[in-house]
């Protein structure tokens, strides 16, 4: 049954608006009275259009980040009141609506606090030093109105020196003062006060500006400005246009990692001694890439299904393979194409993360390959499904599902040299992402249909095969064909391997290594086990997630030098394992195997043919 409130809406739908009819807008005032306690004050003056209740959401999810975070669980004291300053009831009246009794006044101002401590790029941080807004976890809009302008002011505390937000200012010219069009470019447009580091540059006429927090006298924030301005060039070059007036990247030094894409500006999170290690200042240039590529990719040419969003429920389409996967296959190609890396460091993939374990690059096959849920999961339905599985994982995620992200890469390097092998080179997936974007990046955004569709007029022939073995089933992909075109291979299994043993054997000498299967961690002088694939010994051994592996046979295992110890056992070999599961003691066997090579490492065919030479050389930029 429609309620009051609905019935109202209804009716003044039903008139045609008027130039008079501009809605008023909603103005915001941010204050930090406690800063070192991580709150922001917000006050919203907030016109009623004279109903006699107003009903006021927050968010529950931040766009490109799919998981429902309810970030109403960080809002407090929320009061009211009318013109006249006197009090107003307000009820919840859902876990993220408030309802405020407005009396018939024409406005009514709302009081509250947000609690401020995640550091991550789609939540809220505020400290003694800086504050980072996002705006779906900040700000109670009226549930009915997102068209209505709304305008931002920031009351900054002491010794806070400059504000940034992709919001334009607001007329009026007032400090820290911006104004949104309508709600979503409020959310679309995170907000930075403190006193960072600036540096400014111009790409084709237009002002872009890099702010980095915490540098601490140890990030190289030169370099990072001349490089952000290489991919940004590089980036205009593949699209033919900067389709802004102004960007912004944020860039908070704060010893944490991710980046989330925005229409004109980017939230980046990284070290500060990114840029004294070559690895994770590789990284940070491709998370630069990346976010940078959504602005096209995401922010302009999107899925059918993102926008207008929901702010209140999940949104589920089945092309974020194209949404993040292509974006993932570009990023590092374009800091290639930029001269930011080398052949080798592109094709090596993404440097090892601190603290992964990783004591290698891995790149996107590599990783696809290692995952046991690409057998079961097919990519549509890991795009469809990133509410509960890709932002929900645990330790069986591998088992079960793919990463769009991951698998998306895999299938647009497929998908790229099957294009320009079937126009002989003369098309390739960079031109069907610059004619989707010429064709859909409007209001409507495109289906799954139409991308398919599109893929195939650019290549002349039918993908259709393709995209159903690639996006619908879990067959295995056939990498050869893309490797032959591009000149490229699997490098050969290194014929020397690490020691097995606890003395100075000589690697050549030492014989083949058992190998579990698990991964597991020394927890204060206890060696737990973290992950069990689907396949391997330890799968198959009955090991689980939790368990404490005590000794093999009768020796105990020392939890420093685990996968040594078992390394001294040959494949095939039946050990017993004791393990401590629940407090009670288990005897477990498990029939060793040897460990598998590394077979999808990519490196340069040295018996590439010239056109093979050729087609590379064009692929990755260096023809041009």
């Amino acid at each position: 049954m429609p309620t009051p409130l609905l019935s109202v809406l209804a009716a003044l739908t039903m008139t045609n608006p008027t130039p008079a009819d501009d809605p008023e807008p909603i103005r915001y005032t941010l204050r930090f009275p406690e800063a070192a306690s991580h709150y922001v004050e917000v006050e919203a003056d907030l016109p009623t259009g004279g109903l006699p209740s107003v009903e006021l959401l927050m968010a529950t999810w931040t766009p490109g980040s799919y998981l429902v975070r309810e970030y109403a669980r960080h809002v407090e004291a929320v009061s009211a009141r009318g013109p006249d300053g006197g009090p107003l009831p307000v009820e919840k009246s859902r876990k993220n609506r408030w309802r405020v009794t407005t009396d018939g006044g024409d406005r009514v101002v709302v009081s509250y606090r947000v609690y401020c401590r995640e550091m991550g790029v789609q939540t809220n941080w505020v400290d003694s030093s800086f504050a980072l807004l996002n705006g779906a976890p900040t700000f109670l809009t009226p549930a009915d109105s997102p068209d209505r302008p709304h305008e931002v002011t920031l009351e900054l505390p002491e010794g806070w020196e400059r504000s940034f937000t992709g919001l334009p200012e607001a007329p009026a010219g007032a400090p820290h003062r911006y104004v949104a069009e309508h709600f979503d470019a409020l959310v679309d447009s995170p907000i930075y006060a403190g006193s960072p580091s600036v540096y400014e540059f111009e790409v084709d006429g237009k002002p872009h500006v890099l702010v980095n927090e915490g540098e601490a006298g140890v990030w190289d924030g030169p370099r990072s400005a001349k490089d952000v301005e290489a991919i940004v060039r590089r980036q205009l070059e593949f699209w033919g246009e900067l389709p802004y007036e102004k960007y912004i990247i944020f860039n908070l030094l704060t010893e944490s990692g991710g980046g989330l894409e925005h229409r004109n500006s980017t939230v980046l999170m990284a070290s500060r001694w990114a840029t004294r290690s070559r690895d994770s200042y590789l990284s940070w240039l491709f998370l630069v890439s990346h976010e940078f590529f959504h602005t096209w990719n995401v922010k302009r040419l999107r899925p059918v299904e993102l926008g207008p969003f929901d702010y209140e429920g999940e949104v589920h389409t089945k092309s974020l393979w194209v949404a993040e996967g292509i974006t993932s296959y570009y990023d590092r190609l374009l800091v290639r194409r930029a001269g930011l890396c080398t052949v080798e460091e592109f094709l090596a993939g993404d440097p090892p993360r601190p603290g992964s374990g990783d004591d290698k690059p891995t790149n996107d096959i590599e990783r696809l390959q290692d995952t046991p849920g690409r057998l079961v999961q097919p990519l549509e339905d890991a795009s469809f499904d990133a509410w509960i599985k890709f932002y929900r994982r645990d330790e069986n995620t591998p088992n079960t599902g793919v990463s769009y992200y991951t698998k998306g890469a895999v299938v647009a390097f497929l998908l790229d040299a099957e294009i320009r092998r079937a126009t002989d080179d003369a098309r390739s997936l960079d031109d069907v992402m610059r004619l989707a974007f010429g064709r859909h990046s409007g209001a409507s955004g495109f289906s799954p249909e139409q991308f398919r569709a599109l893929a195939s007029e650019v290549a002349g022939i039918d993908l259709d095969p393709f995209f159903d073995r690639a996006l619908r089933s879990t067959e295995e992909l056939d990498y050869e064909p893309t490797l032959d075109w591009f000149g490229l291979r699997f490098a050969p299994p290194d014929a020397k391997s690490e020691s097995t043993s606890d003395t100075d054997t000589n690697a050549e000498d030492a014989p083949a290594k058992g190998w579990l299967g698990i991964d597991a961690k020394a927890e204060g002088g206890r060696l737990v086990v973290s992950q069990v694939k689907r396949g391997t010994p330890g799968f198959e051994a009955g090991l689980n997630v939790g368990d404490e592996i005590l000794a093999v046979g009768d020796l105990r295992i020392p939890p420093d030098s685990w996968k040594r110890r078992i390394g001294l056992y040959p494949p095939g070999e039946t050990i017993t394992l004791l393990i401590a599961r629940r407090e009670r003691l288990l005897r477990l066997d498990a029939t060793l195997a040897a460990e598998p090579p590394d077979r999808y490492r990519l490196e340069l065919d040295p018996d590439a043919t010239e056109p093979q030479v050729a087609r590379r050389s064009r692929w990755l930029g260096e023809a041009e």
